[in-house]
Protein backbone atom coordinates (compact mmCIF):
# COMPACT_ATOMS: atom_id res chain seq x y z
CA UNK A 1 0.00 0.00 0.00
CA UNK A 2 1.45 3.65 -0.15
CA UNK A 3 2.29 6.02 1.59
CA UNK A 4 -0.80 8.27 0.61
CA UNK A 5 -3.22 5.27 0.37
CA UNK A 6 -2.06 3.76 4.38
CA UNK A 7 -2.47 7.65 5.34
CA UNK A 8 -6.17 7.88 3.82
CA UNK A 9 -6.78 4.09 5.70
CA UNK A 10 -5.53 5.10 8.83
CA UNK A 11 -8.12 8.92 8.24
CA UNK A 12 -11.00 6.68 6.96
CA UNK A 13 -10.31 4.19 10.02
CA UNK A 14 -10.42 7.02 12.54
CA UNK A 15 -14.27 8.71 11.21
CA UNK A 16 -15.31 5.27 11.19
CA UNK A 17 -14.15 4.56 14.74
CA UNK A 18 -15.34 8.19 15.92
CA UNK A 19 -19.11 7.06 14.31
CA UNK A 20 -18.87 3.91 16.54
CA UNK A 21 -18.51 1.27 13.80
CA UNK A 22 -16.12 -1.37 14.11
CA UNK A 23 -13.25 -1.64 11.67
CA UNK A 24 -12.53 -4.49 9.21
CA UNK A 25 -9.58 -6.58 10.33
CA UNK A 26 -7.38 -5.39 7.71
CA UNK A 27 -8.00 -1.95 8.63
CA UNK A 28 -6.37 -1.87 11.49
CA UNK A 29 -4.32 1.19 12.44
CA UNK A 30 -1.31 -0.76 14.07
CA UNK A 31 -0.13 -1.64 10.28
CA UNK A 32 0.38 2.11 9.52
CA UNK A 33 3.98 2.72 10.23
CA UNK A 34 4.56 5.60 12.69
CA UNK A 35 7.57 7.94 13.73
CA UNK A 36 8.71 7.47 17.73
CA UNK A 37 7.95 10.53 20.41
CA UNK A 38 10.70 11.11 22.29
CA UNK A 39 10.25 11.21 25.58
CA UNK A 40 12.67 13.85 26.95
CA UNK A 41 12.52 15.19 30.32
CA UNK A 42 10.77 18.61 28.96
CA UNK A 43 8.00 16.52 27.06
CA UNK A 44 7.04 14.77 30.16
CA UNK A 45 6.93 17.94 32.33
CA UNK A 46 5.03 20.06 29.76
CA UNK A 47 2.49 16.71 29.19
CA UNK A 48 1.73 17.45 32.98
CA UNK A 49 0.10 20.72 32.17
CA UNK A 50 -2.56 18.57 30.24
CA UNK A 51 -5.80 19.78 32.24
CA UNK A 52 -7.65 23.14 32.35
CA UNK A 53 -6.57 26.17 34.07
CA UNK A 54 -7.62 29.96 35.55
CA UNK A 55 -5.52 32.36 35.82
CA UNK A 56 -4.30 36.13 35.18
CA UNK A 57 -2.29 37.72 33.06
CA UNK A 58 -0.18 41.21 34.00
CA UNK A 59 1.67 43.22 31.54
CA UNK A 60 2.05 46.99 31.35
CA UNK A 61 0.64 47.40 34.90
CA UNK A 62 -2.34 45.88 34.33
CA UNK A 63 -3.83 42.53 35.45
CA UNK A 64 -6.47 40.65 33.39
CA UNK A 65 -8.17 37.27 33.79
CA UNK A 66 -6.91 34.72 31.43
CA UNK A 67 -7.27 30.89 30.68
CA UNK A 68 -5.47 28.14 28.93
CA UNK A 69 -6.63 24.55 28.02
CA UNK A 70 -3.76 22.10 27.71
CA UNK A 71 -4.48 18.45 25.71
CA UNK A 72 -2.71 15.99 23.97
CA UNK A 73 -3.98 15.51 20.35
CA UNK A 74 -2.21 13.15 17.39
CA UNK A 75 -2.13 9.99 19.45
CA UNK A 76 0.10 11.62 22.12
CA UNK A 77 2.35 13.53 19.65
CA UNK A 78 1.34 17.06 19.80
CA UNK A 79 0.13 19.14 22.50
CA UNK A 80 -1.97 22.09 22.05
CA UNK A 81 -1.94 24.55 24.02
CA UNK A 82 -5.29 26.96 23.84
CA UNK A 83 -4.94 30.68 25.47
CA UNK A 84 -8.01 32.26 25.88
CA UNK A 85 -10.25 29.60 24.44
CA UNK A 86 -13.24 30.82 22.21
CA UNK A 87 -12.74 34.94 23.08
CA UNK A 88 -11.65 36.60 20.07
CA UNK A 89 -8.13 36.61 20.81
CA UNK A 90 -7.75 33.37 21.43
CA UNK A 91 -4.08 31.40 20.37
CA UNK A 92 -3.31 28.01 19.84
CA UNK A 93 0.55 26.99 20.42
CA UNK A 94 1.09 23.16 19.11
CA UNK A 95 4.10 21.79 20.85
CA UNK A 96 5.78 18.87 18.93
CA UNK A 97 8.42 16.85 18.34
CA UNK A 98 10.93 17.75 15.28
CA UNK A 99 13.51 14.75 15.38
CA UNK A 100 15.02 15.45 18.55
CA UNK A 101 14.06 18.63 19.20
CA UNK A 102 11.12 19.76 20.66
CA UNK A 103 9.55 22.94 19.03
CA UNK A 104 6.61 25.55 19.38
CA UNK A 105 4.59 26.97 16.78
CA UNK A 106 2.70 29.74 18.10
CA UNK A 107 -1.10 30.72 15.99
CA UNK A 108 -1.14 34.34 17.49
CA UNK A 109 -3.48 36.94 17.42
CA UNK A 110 -1.81 39.47 16.04
CA UNK A 111 -1.96 37.01 12.74
CA UNK A 112 1.23 35.26 12.46
CA UNK A 113 3.03 31.84 13.61
CA UNK A 114 6.41 31.85 15.30
CA UNK A 115 8.13 28.91 15.15
CA UNK A 116 10.11 28.66 18.38
CA UNK A 117 12.66 25.78 19.98
CA UNK A 118 13.63 24.40 23.32
CA UNK A 119 16.48 25.79 24.38
CA UNK A 120 18.63 25.64 27.87
CA UNK A 121 16.22 27.28 30.86
CA UNK A 122 17.72 29.42 33.72
CA UNK A 123 15.80 26.99 36.27
CA UNK A 124 15.26 23.37 36.91
CA UNK A 125 11.69 23.90 37.06
CA UNK A 126 11.25 25.81 33.42
CA UNK A 127 10.82 24.53 30.12
CA UNK A 128 11.73 27.40 27.76
CA UNK A 129 11.29 28.37 24.30
CA UNK A 130 13.42 30.99 21.55
CA UNK A 131 12.38 31.98 18.32
CA UNK A 132 13.41 30.21 15.73
CA UNK A 133 11.14 31.57 12.10
CA UNK A 134 7.69 32.04 11.26
CA UNK A 135 5.42 32.77 8.77
CA UNK A 136 3.43 35.49 8.28
CA UNK A 137 5.67 37.99 9.79
CA UNK A 138 7.16 40.75 7.49
CA UNK A 139 10.18 43.16 8.25
CA UNK A 140 9.50 45.21 11.56
CA UNK A 141 6.68 43.21 12.61
CA UNK A 142 5.65 42.24 16.09
CA UNK A 143 5.99 38.63 16.55
CA UNK A 144 6.31 36.20 19.74
CA UNK A 145 10.39 35.30 20.12
CA UNK A 146 10.29 33.45 23.08
CA UNK A 147 8.05 31.53 25.88
CA UNK A 148 9.04 30.33 29.50
CA UNK A 149 6.91 27.33 30.85
CA UNK A 150 7.49 27.89 35.10
CA UNK A 151 6.30 24.38 37.24
CA UNK A 152 5.42 26.01 41.01
CA UNK A 153 3.59 22.70 42.16
CA UNK A 154 1.19 20.46 40.21
CA UNK A 155 -1.42 22.89 40.69
CA UNK A 156 0.66 26.21 39.55
CA UNK A 157 2.37 27.18 36.90
CA UNK A 158 3.60 30.25 35.03
CA UNK A 159 3.57 31.49 31.62
CA UNK A 160 6.03 34.39 30.51
CA UNK A 161 5.67 35.71 26.58
CA UNK A 162 8.02 37.48 25.60
CA UNK A 163 7.58 39.71 21.84
CA UNK A 164 10.06 41.04 19.81
CA UNK A 165 8.24 44.33 20.65
CA UNK A 166 8.98 44.41 24.34
CA UNK A 167 11.73 44.24 26.68
CA UNK A 168 9.71 42.69 30.04
CA UNK A 169 7.33 39.31 29.08
CA UNK A 170 3.57 39.29 29.41
CA UNK A 171 3.66 37.06 32.81
CA UNK A 172 0.33 34.28 32.94
CA UNK A 173 -0.27 32.82 36.24
CA UNK A 174 -2.43 29.71 36.40
CA UNK A 175 -4.30 27.87 38.32
CA UNK A 176 -5.45 24.16 37.82
CA UNK A 177 -9.18 23.75 38.01
CA UNK A 178 -10.29 20.89 39.72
Amino acid sequence: MTPVRTLFAALLIAAVASAGVQALPQEKAGAMKTSQVPQSPEWQRLKTLVGNWDGTMEEGGQTMPATVEVRMTGDGSAIMHVLGKDSPYEMVTMIHPDGKRLLATHYCAAHNQPRMALVPSKAANQVAFSFVDGTNIGPGEEHMRSVVFTFVDADHHEEAWTSSGSSKPALFKFTRKK
